[in-house]
């Protein structure tokens, strides 16, 4: 009755079925693992933002470029402040407002993205305060350049004049006169009265819609091997009824010449 497991059709389904499972289970371990990574990579996330906090503030230059490693350090740099901008539609503590950044032209050219704190309501010009004149100092903690549509960061287009969605260098660059550091600073306190923002997850690390995204394909991967479990079982079954039914001469003569020895 099985013989038909040794016709040319069996033996391509079952070399299939038998590489497609254990690369299904590969795929569905490693995304898991994936996902597992960002669980790992979000928890020590967290015990450094708390490490960080207690550290004495360095020189912005030892810590650029920001990767995982710096991101979130504090540092502290000296220089002039120079223009500002408003970042709008930025939510803390569930009330949405805006970010007040301003510039700070450092000695070596370039302008380090400062955000100096945190305002309710919509982004008003009028309502920002000054930043102080004169060289200043400033301490806070060390952020990667935002990218748009990622992690609540606008993507939108078409502000006013003097807004900027995303605060990267990519999209500051464009909007003031000079370079600008790929990284920004939240200060530890904010400025003139506004609320300090507070730090970010650096890139990566966070249990963000990437991570449950690698939770999700590994779910799909493990349904794909189940799915083809369930269709060989089904074909090997539908195969073995219509060979029961030709032996007992219950098929048409034309098909039962097909299912015949002769006919395999």
């Amino acid at each position: 009755m099985y013989r038909f497991l040794l016709t040319p059709r069996w033996w391509g389904i079952n070399v299939f079925v038998l590489l497609a499972i254990p690369f299904c289970i590969f795929m569905g371990s490693w995304q898991l693992s994936r996902f597992e990574d960002r669980v790992e990579d979000h928890r020590s996330a967290g015990e450094q933002a708390a490490s960080d906090r207690t550290k004495a503030a360095r020189p912005l230059a030892e810590l650029l470029p920001v990767d995982k490693e710096t991101s979130g350090d504090r540092t502290t740099a000296t220089g002039t402040y120079g223009e500002q901008l408003l970042v709008p539609d930025r939510e803390l503590d569930g009330r949405r407002g805006y970010y007040v950044l301003t510039l700070l032209r450092t000695d070596d050219g370039k302008a380090l993205p400062v955000v100096r704190g945190w305002l309710p309501g919509a982004a008003d010009p009028a309502e920002a305060p000054a930043p102080p004149s004169g060289e200043v100092t400033v301490t806070g903690a060390l952020q990667a350049s935002e990218n748009p549509g990622e992690n609540g960061v606008s993507a939108q287009g078409g502000l006013p004049s003097g807004q900027t969605a995303a605060i990267s260098a990519a999209s500051l660059v464009n909007l003031v006169p000079y370079d600008v550091h790929d990284a920004w600073v939240t200060l530890d306190k904010g400025d003139s009265g506004m609320r300090a923002v507070p730090v970010s997850a650096a890139p990566d690390t966070g249990l963000d819609l990437k991570a449950f995204q690698n939770l999700g394909y590994t779910g799909e991967w493990f349904v794909f091997a189940g799915f083809v479990v369930f269709m060989w079982f089904r074909l090997f079954r539908r195969e073995v009824e219509f060979v029961r039914d030709a032996e007992m001469g219950l098929l048409p003569e034309d098909e039962q010449r097909v299912s015949s020895p002769s006919g395999v």
